[in-house]
């Protein structure tokens, strides 16, 4: 894209009154981005409102010669780039949802956006275990090829993308705020990774900083690039339930691994299942509904075993096998260990922090533990 046809979509998207709908409407109207400016006031009356043919028309304000500017300067790093709606490398699915980006800013690896693509979002106050099933259900599925989108969030977001970028399909972090900045700032390190190993995409402009209106805005973008949603651990009001449903409405693929009935983190998974999600316990579960989906005809049942393998559980540390069995998957009062393994207190403390070490066991609040199954 030119510099000059840059300022145009700059422009486009800056005007007062024009979101996307309008914009692309306009586009669909007129032909081009430049046949949009080349067009007078009545043409665009009969398109749009006398104010917004108005802001179209007005002279670039000093605000948007300087974003333009930056972006400019933005886009010459090496590995930046911005797409337009419509051009080539823009996302096939992404351009099919009710409300695409005009604009695409991307850091990373831009082929990756050609690639097939799974969602996998959760709870930022996640569980160990639900980082877990994030960590390990993400590792599986790029390592059969499915590339991993999530929002670089907290706690299962991170947990995903990490989990990812140990596999060859990688990851693509779609951020809230413009391409130039980090948010959260614990997550940094990781950010700079992917946009090293994977992909950053932003709809917002350079130095948009982190608006709370701009986060569940970006879902639809996370929801819009993959064929189908997984939500991993999801409390009843979270957030992510606006990503499955944007997905559904999107006519992609719903995934929720279910949890204990104990556990407020699972109910929005539950809510999900109820309302027609498809529940999953393993990877394998993903990529076999993945291979029937329209929008993803691409699993082999080789990639299939391949995420069973990956999901085959750790082995524990020594003499913990009757402890874990015990625990089982709810959160449970060591009193109850004591009386179902006949030991002692100080051998049950010493097994129970042997598998806390290993990842194995967290503590859960009022003293119950719980058993972490990776």
């Amino acid at each position: 894209m030119s510099d000059a046809r840059l300022a145009a979509w700059l422009r486009l998207e800056r005007a007062s009154g024009i979101g996307p709908r309008t914009g692309i409407k306009l586009i669909e109207a007129f032909g081009s981005i430049d046949a949009v400016f080349g067009a007078g006031q009545a043409a665009l009356a009969a398109h749009v409102s006398p104010a917004q043919a108005r802001a179209l028309l007005a002279p670039a304000p000093a605000e948007l010669e300087r974003l333009v500017e930056a972006t400019l300067r933005w886009r010459e790093r090496p590995g930046h780039r911005v797409l337009a709606l419509g051009e080539p490398g823009y996302p096939e699915l992404l351009a099919q949802i009710p409300d695409p980006p005009l604009l695409l800013y991307i850091k990373g690896r831009v082929e990756l956006l050609a690639s097939p693509m799974l969602a996998v979002v959760g709870s930022r106050n996640a569980s160990a275990q639900g980082k877990a099933n994030a960590l390990a259900f993400a590792a599986s599925l790029s390592g059969a090829g499915l590339c991993i989108v999530s929002g670089l969030a907290l706690g299962i977001d991170a947990a995903a993308h990490e989990g990812a970028l140990t596999g060859p399909a990688s990851t693509v972090a779609v951020i809230g705020t413009g391409p130039d900045l980090v948010y959260p700032a614990r997550n940094r390190a990781l950010c700079e990774r992917i946009g090293v190993e994977g992909c950053i995409v932003s709809e917002y402009p350079v130095g948009t900083p982190p608006l709370p209106g701009n986060f569940p805005k970006r879902n639809r973008i996370i929801s819009g690039l993959a064929a189908g949603v997984l939500v991993v651990e999801a409390a009843a009001q979270s957030g992510s339930l606006i990503t499955a449903r944007q997905a559904a409405e999107q006519g992609r693929e719903v995934f929720a691994i279910p949890g204990s009935i104990h556990a407020a983190l699972a109910k929005g998974c539950h809510m999900l299942i109820r309302e027609g999600a498809k529940l999953v316990d393993t990877a394998a579960d993903v990529l076999e509904a993945m291979a029937m989906s329209p929008l993803a005809r691409w699993a082999s049942p080789e990639a299939a075993r391949c995420a069973a393998r990956c999901d085959a559980p750790d082995a524990a540390p020594a003499g913990s096998d009757a402890l874990l069995a015990a625990l089982g998957h709810d959160p449970v009062e060591p009193d109850i260990l004591l009386a179902s393994l006949g030991i002692g207190p100080a051998l049950l403390s010493s097994q129970l922090l042997a598998l806390e070490l290993a990842g194995m066991v967290e503590r859960q609040p009022g003293g119950r533990v719980q058993r972490v199954v990776k």
